[in-house]
């Protein structure tokens, strides 16, 4: 069983029925802004891991996420992903899948340990179960695809997707921002607004598909984003293994 203790924070596996709830209410609260809102859930949680990160000051949970994970590509239309996602070329994927969803922060919590030690909580899965790939749906709060074109156009510039890997069209409505920006992005505003995960994302070789989902029922515009564990550089994995140690 995961159980990752560092300095105010423990990630564990939830372990009830009781611990997937206030993960759900975490994330309605996360995604909805409403605490009393119809609870986060779906399907999908009756298959996943669910990672919490709590304050062992006061047991408060601060963060939480869930895992699925897939024997290889083979499987990849069991997941999340492929709701929204073309994953055809995913399937010749050899080796072993998780797929991450519903990470989220509380949102009266800054603290950067937060992210590192759910990320150290993933890093001990990724090496304890010989992962070879993660993979996502990364989301920006709103569907106003304006705000964020400079993130956009960094992403389209920087991180897109090997072709062989490439995720296709399959929502019904989709901003295409491969095809439609053109502009020269502004990196340090297109910083500002992306998303915390997809940042650690990419700085670890991670990439996105060409065209964000708008996804209007959890008021998201989200990109599929992937990441081989293998490209991860040799300094980035030194860091994460410290803290998942």
């Amino acid at each position: 069983m995961l159980a990752l203790n560092k300095g105010r924070y423990r990630a564990r596996f939830a372990a009830t029925a009781a611990d997937v709830e206030a993960a759900q209410r975490l994330r309605t609260l996360t995604f909805r802004g409403d605490p009393e809102a119809p609870l986060d859930r779906d399907t999908f949680d009756a298959i996943c891991d669910h990672v919490l990160v709590e304050d062992q000051r006061d047991g408060a949970l601060v963060c939480c996420f869930r895992m699925l994970p897939l024997a290889a590509g083979s499987e990849i239309d069991r997941s999340y992903s492929a709701q929204y996602y073309e994953l055809s070329a995913l399937r010749d994927f050899r080796g072993p899948m998780v797929e991450m969803g519903r990470f989220c922060i509380h949102p009266d919590r800054r603290d950067a340990d937060i992210l590192r030690v759910a990320w150290g909580a993933m890093t001990r899965y990724v090496d304890e179960n010989g992962v070879e790939m993660l993979f996502g749906c990364s989301s920006f709060h709103g569907t106003d695809a304006e705000r964020y074109h400079d993130a956009f156009a960094i992403l389209k510039e920087r991180h897109l997707a090997p072709v062989r890997w490439l995720p296709r069209v399959k929502a019904p409505k989709v901003f295409r921002f491969a095809q439609a920006l053109g502009l020269a992005p502004d990196a340090r505003r297109a910083m500002l607004v992306m998303p915390p995960l997809l940042r650690t994302y990419l700085l670890m070789g991670g990439w996105v598909s060409d065209h964000a989902v708008v996804d209007t029922q959890m008021n998201t515009l989200h990109v599929f984003t992937g990441l081989e564990i293998r490209a991860i550089p040799a300094a980035r994995k030194r860091l994460l293994r410290a803290t998942a140690g």
